[in-house]
């Protein structure tokens, strides 16, 4: 056994004064990743900073944008009806992470905080061309990732909410793990009137990815026929024990051919 600090922060500020006293601190948000990774003893901080009564649960319509809060849960997001009329991949998204139980509990900063390299939410916030806003400053996607598990967050930075542009048309389709439904590789398609996105999780040595050459023939035939088998190369895609690095290439062609055929 090891002690472990426990702090409920009243709100922001408070999170930060507590994160900083602490040696080692940790912000505590959903907790499905963390409180696995105690368990496990991969991590040993002395303070939890639980950032759950700092108010940054909300859904809010901005017009050409949605601005979700940080502390948003999956679920929240998948039974939203703004976000159902927004951006539908987006609740399609939510509503297949993990299980009931992480769906309850996780939350959207969380997850964009972690930057799982198999996680849902950053291809959504990459394909859309979302913004990350923090306490003291406001990161494009474009400039959020720094690799798997790496992030542009500062260490006693949190995340406030995530805005995100509304498409013309966006589909989500991930191929799961059968055990922990993460992605073993997911397709986040959306095209506006300037262009098409797409963004591919699960499958990346850094994590999460444009895939250039996919928009490219989708900007050119927005449809499945564009995107042809051995179209996407295996370079710098993982290989484990799920799957090899050709495989995941092959799946990244047929779930974008499926989110094409899937948007709305």
């Amino acid at each position: 056994m090891y002690s472990t600090k426990y702090v409920k922060a009243r709100d922001i500020d408070d999170a930060v004064k507590a994160l900083k006293s602490a040696d080692d601190g940790k912000f505590l948000a959903g907790g499905m990743t963390l409180i696995p990774t105690l368990k496990q003893r991969l991590a040993n901080p002395d303070c939890l900073v639980d950032l759950s009564a700092c108010g940054l649960s909300s859904i809010d319509d901005e017009g050409s944008a949605i601005r979700i809060g940080a502390m948003t849960r999956h679920v929240d997001v998948a039974e939203s009806a703004l976000v159902q009329k927004a951006i539908p991949a987006l609740t399609h998204l939510a509503a297949h992470i993990g299980d009931r139980q992480v769906r309850n509990r996780g939350t959207i900063g969380g997850s964009l905080a972690n930057n799982d390299p198999a996680a849902c939410y950053p291809a959504a916030l990459l394909a859309l061309g979302g913004t990350v806003h923090t306490q003291s400053r406001s990161i494009a996607a474009e400039d959020y990732f720094d690799g798997m598990f790496e992030t542009a967050l500062e260490e006693d930075e949190i995340i406030h909410a995530v805005s995100l542009p509304k498409p013309e048309k966006a589909a989500y389709v991930k191929f799961p793990n059968p055990a922990s439904r993460y992605a073993m590789v997911g397709v986040f398609v959306a095209k506006f009137a300037d262009g098409v996105r797409v963004a591919v999780t699960g499958a990346g040595e850094d994590g999460v990815f444009r895939a250039h050459d996919l928009e490219a023939a989708l900007n050119a035939n927005f449809s499945a026929d564009a995107i042809a088998d051995g179209m996407v190369s295996s370079d710098g895609l993982m290989s484990d024990i799920h799957a090899s690095a050709d495989y995941r290439a092959h799946l990244i062609g047929e779930m974008t051919r499926r989110a094409v055929n899937a948007c709305t």
